[in-house]
């Protein structure tokens, strides 16, 4: 499995954002830009009439070059709404933060889960998303009955659950834009949390991608310890670790 995201910018070195892409991705065929879709509850809806509990599922983490790969499992109430849900790609950090710290309260039920890069590294990046989902799945305080399941791929097929696999379902399904906020805010405090341990990487504004200023810094230091070094960008890299910190 190549680190390089799909849908990235390939420039020398290595593809540096996926931002450019999704900027232009965003505009109408005039030049300006449209609006994002409104996730609704099409996909949830027929599930609630049979009295089935839903969870949407999505990941954040898959292009990242450092870093765990983050799942997140959201139960949303069958009664209530929650306004200004999106894909968490288009929201600010602020809006993002806003509304997971509300999601955490409103949910029926939230769960989180996380496989390290050294998993990504020992097992794959399929497996790993297997791993991950189940880890949230499992972390949610009621046992869903549906998932649906952000993209074209059921990686929670063993679990005996009926899942729905959406394309694009962050901005379809707001079961699914919920969870991908949430699998969102929760990695990016991670990659906080440990930018000062490695800071030439400037993890705390790229959050593990592979921007111009980290691509950089691994040309100069080399992979640490949070690099998925089994990625070929990062082990095309002949350096030794900056730091061996577990």
């Amino acid at each position: 499995m190549s680190g390089t995201p799909v849908g990235g910018v390939h420039m020398p070195g290595g593809v540096l954002s996926t931002d450019y892409g999704r900027a232009m991705a965003s505009r109408h065929p005039t030049g300006r830009r449209t609006r994002p879709p409104v996730p609704g509850i099409r996909s949830e809806q027929p599930y609630w009439d049979t009295g089935a509990v839903v969870a949407g599922i999505d990941e954040v983490g898959r292009g990242a070059w450092a870093g765990p790969l983050t799942l997140a499992a959201v139960v949303l109430p069958t009664d209530r709404r929650i306004y200004k849900l999106r894909d968490s790609k288009v929201l600010s950090p602020e809006v993002r933060e806003h509304l997971s710290g509300r999601l955490h309260g409103f949910a029926t039920g939230v769960g989180i889960g996380h496989a390290s890069n050294a998993e990504v590294d020992r097992h794959g990046l399929s497996e790993a998303t297997r791993r991950a989902a189940r880890r949230a799945v499992e972390a949610l305080p009621v046992e869903p009955d549906v998932m649906l399941i952000d993209g074209t791929w059921d990686f929670l097929a063993d679990l005996g659950t009926h899942n729905e696999t959406i394309p694009q379902g962050d901005g379809r399904s707001a079961s699914i834009a919920a969870a991908s906020i949430v699998a969102k805010v929760a990695r990016d405090r991670i990659m906080v949390d440990v930018a000062d341990q490695h800071a030439p990487y400037v993890f705390a504004s790229n959050k593990g991608y592979p921007s111009p200023d980290h691509v950089a810094a691994l040309e100069r230091h080399g992979p640490c310890a949070l690099h998925r070094r089994s990625w070929a960008p990062i082990a095309a890299l002949d350096h030794p670790r900056l730091f061996e910190t577990t």
